[in-house]
């Protein structure tokens, strides 16, 4: 978690070009605004070309560089297991980390340069952080952290730079309480604020001129997450599902918000549109994307009382987990088990819901599922 904090305070519009406006540049601003809108609706043809538009403005500037990296990193997010693209993101933020210490050479000052290398360094550990790395990502974080704090310093009353600070804030001191064991390791850093950093990334998301979507995002996963405020996260969600009808993740978030104000009408149509895109095959709808679809409309149709429909769905997800699960059993598949085993115990077929019940002790335990199935396999469970 330690590692976490480090490698988030740097993001996607944070490293925004704070110069641009200082130099009148109004070409090169409408195409980064243009090329991260591509980015973010997972257009990322047209992404590369805005991008490359950007390193032909202005060839020593590190901005089309870094965005161009910035589109290997949301094909990653489409499936974060594959690999493929991660040897070619790192080797160009490296590029760019080393142009931005050209110019830091020259101007120790120069903000652009802070902004980029701090972004560079907070994706890079972001990755390490996804790939178990948690020493090189909390050591990129630590490299990165002094550049948000020198960035925020020389320009106070950048409402982007308020992204990082706001990530930074908040999970400086709620990862702590929720983990106490990693107090140790937080002595020598700055406290957090959460009530702070809360209304950092409220002002990042409102007036940020290019963190403003990684802000929303940010600021949707945190209440979604950690504040439980799902109204809240919901209002963010169908804000940037709007205009970005393409992201997979925006999407799903407008369902999940649904699912957990057991809005369940709701939650099943967005999650219908969700499955067909994938049964359609359009791009960032993968397996992974159409599992937890079939997971949610098997939980709206329980709620509804069609039970067969449910497990249809049910069947779905678990049939799509034993292809997914490439290294164990995934929270999908003991939670899908689990409800399969209590719709057979709804329809008195004991012997089958027993099976499955002693299956969901066979996998890995996942949000008490362990504790459910003791419970069912004692007392058959009951609508």
């Amino acid at each position: 978690m330690i590692a976490w904090i480090f490698g988030a305070v740097f993001a996607f519009g944070q490293a925004g070009d704070a110069d641009a406006g200082r130099a009148a540049d109004a070409r090169f601003d409408s195409v980064t605004f243009r090329g991260i809108d591509q980015v973010y609706d997972l257009r990322f043809e047209e992404a590369e070309r805005s991008f490359r538009e950007l390193v032909r403005l202005r060839p020593g500037h590190p901005g089309g560089y870094f965005f161009l990296a910035m589109v290997d990193w949301w094909r990653m997010m489409i499936d974060l297991e594959d690999e493929q693209y991660d040897d070619r993101f790192v080797e160009a933020l490296d590029n760019v980390i080393a142009m931005c210490d050209s110019m830091l050479d020259v101007n120790e000052e120069d903000v652009t340069a802070i902004f980029f290398k701090g972004g560079s360094l907070g994706f890079q550990g972001r990755l390490m952080f996804h790939r178990n790395d948690y020493l090189g990502a909390a050591n990129a974080g630590r490299k990165a952290l002094p550049l948000v704090q020198a960035a925020a310093a020389l320009e106070p009353h950048n409402y982007d730079i308020q992204l990082g600070t706001g990530i930074y804030n908040y999970y400086a001191e709620v990862i702590p309480n929720e983990y106490p064991m990693v107090k140790p390791l937080l002595l020598f850093i700055p406290a957090g604020d959460r009530k702070k950093g809360l209304e950092q990334l409220n002002l990042a998301a409102e007036k940020g001129k290019f963190a403003s979507v990684e802000a929303s995002y940010f600021l949707m996963q945190t209440y979604y997450f950690q504040e439980k405020e799902y109204a809240k996260a919901l209002a963010i969600a169908l804000r940037l599902n709007e205009r970005f009808p393409n992201n997979m993740q925006f999407h799903r978030y407008v369902g999940r918000c649904y699912a957990a104000m057991a809005d369940w009408p709701l939650a099943k149509r967005v999650f219908a549109e969700i499955a067909a895109r994938a049964r359609g095959g359009k791009r960032g709808y993968t397996g992974l994307i159409e599992r937890e679809a079939a997971y949610y409309l098997g939980a709206a149709e329980m709620a509804g009382g069609d039970l067969n429909a449910a497990l249809a769905h049910l069947y779905r997800c678990d049939e799509l987990s034993r292809t997914l699960d490439r290294k164990e059993p995934s929270g999908f598949m003991a939670m899908a088990n689990l409800k399969i085993g209590t719709i057979y115990d709804a329809q008195s077929r004991r012997d089958l819901a027993i099976q499955q019940y002693q299956k969901v002790l066979s996998l890995k335990d996942y949000r008490g599922s362990h504790a459910l199935a003791e419970q069912y396999l004692k007392n058959p469970y009951s609508r």
